[in-house]
């Protein structure tokens, strides 16, 4: 957005709102947020590790005394970016899907920092796991779970601002969740968006990621705080949308004219979406989009995907 650079840390916007930023929005620097009226709080997804958390709460304390002391946190969705800095916000009433804090206890800081730690043994994955989450530090991450759960929608009281928490998943992962202030205009998407970065299709059906996009366009918000990159309006959403739309059609030509699913992935043109970041991610992609077509092939495992993924990035 013209008007809001994309550079690290705290953006004001507005209505006592806030947006962390972390560019360049790549494989684990995520965004999150910052929901406060009077001296009350919401926080909107931790980071991947306790030394991001702690500058990001740092920062937000140094803006607003109402983030001193976070009186909520919201995970969008179980991947690690948004919710291992979680044992920082000590005290607070920790809120998820419930189909996201089952998904959180399958991929735990703990697994990350082993596979981190055997990368050597792991071949080309492990050479780009370390590659992309070497900057990260697993090690020491107490798994904090979410202490409330809820399915479809809830309403939660931030002092007198109504905050909208909206299931949106199974898309991106299995319980995404858009925050919807719609007193303020604002909406946190979590990874239901990646601004000019590749989105990663881990759960689907694609329909309903494309379905979430077009509710974010319908809220039509003032500000859009994505799970990676720059803020953004509905262009932003409008052209996440047409590029799942674009995916799902060209794999599904392909699965129909019998193409095993990673030759496939080679296959696709990207076109105008060459430019966006990560593009290697269009492996898990298409063979999520393969088995929501009815491929029987057995699926690989999240090292097999790590290494096409590598194979293409190269």
């Amino acid at each position: 957005m013209a008007n809001k650079p994309y550079s690290k840390g705290l953006e004001d916007l507005g209505g006592g709102l806030f947006a962390w930023l972390q560019p360049d929005g790549s494989w684990g620097y995520s965004n999150a947020g910052l929901i406060t009226d009077g001296e009350h709080s919401l926080l909107v997804d931790t980071l991947f590790d306790l030394p991001l958390t702690r500058e990001m709460l740092s920062a937000m304390a140094d803006a607003t005394p109402a983030a001193v002391t976070i009186d909520t946190l919201v995970n969008t969705h179980a991947n690690g970016d948004h919710c291992y800095g979680n044992q920082l916000v000590d005290g607070a009433t920790i809120i998820a899907s419930r189909a996201s804090a089952e998904e959180m206890a399958e991929v735990t800081p703990d697994i990350m920092a082993g596979m981190l730690r055997n990368a050597d043994e792991l071949g080309p994955a492990g050479a780009f796991f370390k590659q992309i989450f070497g900057a990260f530090e697993f090690e020491g991450i107490v798994a904090t779970p979410p202490n409330k759960t809820f399915e479809g929608e809830l309403i939660q009281r931030v002092g007198d601002k109504d905050v909208h928490l909206l299931e949106v998943g199974p898309a991106h992962t299995r319980g995404d969740v858009l925050v919807h202030v719609p007193g303020d205009g604002v909406v946190f998407t979590g990874d239901i968006l990646f601004i000019d970065g590749t989105p990663i299709l881990w759960e689907g059906p694609v329909g309903n990621w494309i379905r979430a996009c077009d509710r974010i366009i319908e809220m039509n918000p003032r500000f859009i705080v994505p799970g990676h990159g720059p803020l953004t309006d509905i262009r932003g959403v409008a052209a996440m949308r047409e590029y799942l739309v674009y995916i799902r059609d060209q794999a599904r030509l392909r699965y129909d004219a019998g193409m095993p699913p990673s030759e496939a992935a080679r296959d696709i043109s990207l076109d105008d979406y060459s430019s966006w970041l990560d593009s290697e991610r269009i492996v898990v992609n298409v063979h999520t989009l393969y088995r929501e077509f009815g491929d029987t092939r057995p699926a690989p495992n999240t090292v097999e995907l790590f290494a096409l993924m590598a194979e293409l990035a190269r």
